[in-house]
């Protein structure tokens, strides 16, 4: 831990089912019910095709690549994994949905890889699989020692806050919330007597305090409280208001940090209040190399936030934003160019919340509140 600060690594979508799957060590069942792809390992194809050859079996850590000495020399105290992977051999496919994820629990060695403190689940593929899917994961995880937030065998489990214990007494604080708008299905959502997924259909005040509330009954002086947030569409920059309103309502409620992601690329940053509000982090792993349609959003460029903040006020110290760049379904180092670009895109998109971004000469992206 830097000084008396907190840092926490809060990183974007990762997706380690399909194509991801299929180049690791235990490869699931290939078949899709997809539209237009019926065999997962046709997504190694497309990305080969456009990055070239792809070995396999991959090691664990292959789709980590790069990021993971970046991880390493950062040495963030906590590391906050948004997994919208099932994980699982279930074929209950969830009705309704085109694009389904699963990884072979054979391969979760490489979610393990990047050593996560916590794992939220709310989001709209964690039940891909159905309930007997979630089972699966959860039980994955379990076994594995990780902490989950998002999902349970019930409410009342799907919406507790995950507890990572820090030196000197201190906690992260994690709650775990998957809304309509980023494509949960409302069936999915937790009941006293049903598993699922901790879930809001919109983001109204009455859902941010309720959430809040909860995060306040178990913070104690010094923990750092984050809202990890399941919200919004795959594409485009624009924010809806009711969004706006919804982040700073958890934050006025007793949130330091708004976690969000859903989108496939990077939404804006803002400092609200001296908080930390991301709107969307992006993807940060996936199988999506090679399928066009989305270019100018440069999803190929990933990012690795780190953010460090007083736990004493909950307040932002300094975001600290690592370009990198998927190819051959690993990170590696963004170019000099790749950087110019994400330094663009974020002062673009997030000058608008008062933000300033100051691009450093190693490539990464900051924001320290004035």
């Amino acid at each position: 831990m830097g000084g008396d600060l907190v840092t926490l690594f809060l990183s974007g979508d990762v997706m380690l089912g399909r194509g991801v799957d299929q180049i690791l060590p235990h490869p699931g069942d290939p078949a899709l019910s997809e539209p237009y792809i019926k065999d997962a390992r046709a997504y190694v194809k497309l990305a080969e095709a456009v990055n070239g050859t792809i070995p396999r079996p991959v090691p664990f850590s292959w789709p980590w690549g790069d990021a993971l000495p970046v991880l390493d020399a950062a040495a963030p105290d906590v590391r906050l994994l948004n997994v919208e992977t099932s994980i699982t051999v279930s074929d209950d496919e969830a009705s309704g949905k085109e694009v389904l994820y699963r990884m072979h629990p054979a391969n979760l060695p490489c979610l393990t890889a990047a050593r996560p403190d916590v794992c939220v689940l709310a989001n709209n593929h964690v039940l891909d699989y159905g309930r007997r899917g979630l089972e699966e994961t959860l039980a994955a995880l379990a076994d594995a020692g990780l902490r989950t937030a998002g999902a349970g065998r019930d409410l009342d489990v799907a919406r507790r806050c995950a507890s990572v214990p820090l030196p000197r007494g201190r906690r992260v604080l994690v709650v775990s919330l998957g809304m309509e708008s980023s494509g949960v299905p409302s069936d999915w959502a937790a009941t006293a007597r049903r598993s699922g997924v901790h879930f809001a259909a919109e983001p109204s005040p009455a859902v941010a305090a309720e959430v809040t509330a909860r995060l306040c009954e178990a913070k104690r002086p010094g923990d750092v409280t984050v809202v990890s947030l399941h919200m919004g569409s795959n594409w485009g920059y624009r924010l809806p208001r009711d969004q706006v309103r919804f982040a700073r309502a958890l934050v006025d409620g007793g949130a330091d940090i708004v976690h969000g992601h859903s989108s496939h690329h990077p939404r804006p940053v803002e400092v609200y209040r001296g908080k930390l509000v991301l709107y969307g982090c992006g993807d940060l792993i996936n199988d999506y190399e090679g399928i066009g349609g989305y270019e100018r959003y440069r999803d190929d460029l990933r990012l690795l936030p780190i953010a460090s903040v007083d736990p004493a006020t909950g307040a932002l110290h300094e975001l600290r934003v690592t370009p990198l760049q998927a190819r051959r379904m690993r990170l590696g180092h963004a170019s000099a160019a790749d950087c110019h670009t994400v330094h663009e895109v974020l002062s673009r998109i997030s000058h608008g919340l008062g933000v300033r971004m100051h691009a450093e000469p190693d490539g990464s992206v900051t924001v320290r509140p004035s």
